[in-house]
């Protein structure tokens, strides 16, 4: 029974996944006037719910491999189980926050709330890369562990995408907010986590067999930067830190690959 405690872990990381989807999926869009009697169109805030809940899937989703390795109870099941849940929590949550953010940007455009759905499909491109890239994981590197990822973690891309609403409602910033509300942006955020997902760059893996400095200074520096960020900026750290992730894992690859 002990041994399945991980998995237990891993099926609440898919319970928060669920809730992120329902949370993303309430808000409708809504039209408003600012204070230059201007009507725009926006979201409810109820939608930063979705972000709360990818953020709980992710910590769950650390503990679960952190009780496996723990508790010596890593198995097939397990690795099943855990990519099922990454799929829902970092590939299909995130991808329903995306398409809300890409109905709420065309919807400030002339044609508002009359553009195609077609505009908006590019959104599902998240959870296909997602669930290849996990695939992928299950087939390979999970039976071959490493210090480092084949491309980046699906979690990685959906915490980026998690702290978009939590940047946008929490943000002082009118260039942040018009960047935000950008199909372009949106369209360029998709397109480069999606490739990086499917790419084959070695990805520092943020796992810690030992607490030694020697063999985590590396992921030391990342954690201590991701505290100080976090410190002074509050939501916009998170991207920011996932994009010094990667760029940090490929500057540095030779300390781990």
């Amino acid at each position: 029974m002990v041994k399945q405690i991980p998995n237990l872990f891993t099926l609440l990381n898919l319970v928060f996944g669920c809730m992120a989807c329902v949370a993303a999926l309430q808000p409708g869009i809504i039209m408003t006037a600012d204070n230059n009697g201007q009507l725009y169109y926006d979201v409810p805030e109820q939608i930063w719910l979705a972000s709360v809940f990818i953020l709980a899937a992710a910590v769950v989703d650390y503990l679960d491999g952190f009780l496996a390795r723990l508790l010596r109870a890593n198995s097939a099941m397990g690795r099943e189980l855990d990519s099922l849940s990454d799929l829902v929590s970092f590939g299909v949550a995130p991808s329903l926050i995306l398409y809300q953010f890409l109905r709420l940007s065309w919807a400030q455009g002339e044609q508002g709330l009359h553009q195609s759905v077609m505009v908006l499909w590019p959104a599902f491109l998240l959870p296909v890369a997602a669930a290849w890239r996990l695939a992928r994981f299950n087939l390979y590197q999970a039976t071959n562990p490493s210090s480092h990822f084949k491309g980046l973690p699906a979690p990685a891309a959906g915490l980026f995408v998690a702290s978009l609403p939590l940047v946008y409602w929490q943000t002082n910033q009118a260039w942040v907010t018009a960047l935000l509300l950008n199909a372009l942006f949106l369209y360029s955020v998709l397109l480069i986590l999606s490739g990086l997902m499917l790419s084959q760059l070695p990805i520092l893996a943020f796992k810690f067999n030992s607490l030694a400095w020697k063999e985590n200074k590396l992921r030391y520096g990342i954690l201590a930067m991701a505290i100080l960020l976090l410190l002074f900026l509050q939501w916009l750290a998170i991207p920011l830190i996932i994009i010094c992730y990667v760029l940090l894992s490929l500057f540095f690859k030779k300390l781990f690959a």
